[in-house]
């Protein structure tokens, strides 16, 4: 039987050394007949067009270029929207109870995330009807359509960009301090906007664990009165802090409190 189960497992290392070979010479095969098409067919499979509005790109390149802004959803997600604070907060409220697993990420991410959707829904609302409709309608070009995009982020963005953060990224970027805020770009109000957002969730944090922290000291207190000093106040504080913001509806003004920090409505 070890004979048998060492034969075995060397045909299949000898067979994963000799697939991938394998796979890469049909993806080369794949790649030249479909360039050979191509050719033969006089298609262009990257092209750009000088119009009126500007420049209009091929179907195969907006293809392309829709990939490329899929691929980058998860970083543009925390540059471009509420996300990093929302999922901040929750997890510095989930420490200040004293859980450690509980809620997981997965549920802390998928909170964020709803959270996230209807506090940009005015955004999301304005670059479909502005931006994404005429674009589908081809009454813009691919260019215009992004720069009208841009612009319902751009003033989400400086909304919550604080002048600290956005004066230090201007020195980093060699940038004017003097400048208009209209005049910012975009790759310079990004880094300035996650920075603004990590300092008001540090606040928002900060306020949150206040009063759990004082359920801690007093029950410490208790137990170091009562000469229970190996006991660890954490475990019997937890049951409390649970208590206390269940009866307080606690995720529910956590919500609420978050989307005002925003400007909406709770």
């Amino acid at each position: 039987m070890a004979n048998m189960a060492l034969s075995l497992l060397t045909a299949r290392r000898h067979l994963s050394i000799m697939s991938k070979p394998l796979l890469t010479l049909l993806i080369l095969l794949a790649a030249m007949l479909l360039s050979g098409t191509a050719m033969a067919n006089d298609l262009t499979l990257l092209s750009v067009r000088d119009t009126d509005g500007g420049q209009d790109y091929s179907v195969k390149l907006q293809i392309m270029l829709l990939m490329t802004a899929l691929s980058l959803i998860p970083g543009m997600l925390m540059v471009l929207t509420s996300f990093t604070r929302i999922v901040i907060v929750l997890a510095i409220l989930r420490q200040a109870l004293g859980l450690q697993q509980s809620p997981p990420n997965r549920v802390l991410i998928g909170i964020s995330l709803m959270l996230t959707l209807l506090i940009m829904r005015p955004v999301w609302q304005d670059v479909y009807q502005n931006a994404f409709k005429p674009y589908q309608a081809e009454e813009m070009t691919l260019e215009q359509a992004l720069a009208r995009a841009e612009q319902p982020l751009r003033q989400f963005m400086l909304a919550q960009t604080r002048e600290n953060e956005l004066h230090q990224v201007l020195l980093i970027a060699k940038e004017p301090t003097t400048m208009a805020a209209a005049d910012v770009p975009l790759e310079v109000l990004m880094p300035a906007f996650v920075l603004s957002e990590l300092t008001t969730a540090f606040q928002i944090g900060f306020m949150l664990f206040i009063p759990f922290l004082i359920i801690d000291l007093v029950v410490a207190s208790v137990l170091m009165s009562m000469g229970m000093m190996m006991l660890s106040p954490l475990i019997i504080s937890l049951p409390f802090k649970l208590m206390i913001f269940v009866l307080a509806d606690g995720w529910s003004m956590v919500a609420g409190t978050l989307a005002a920090t925003f400007g909406a409505a709770p």
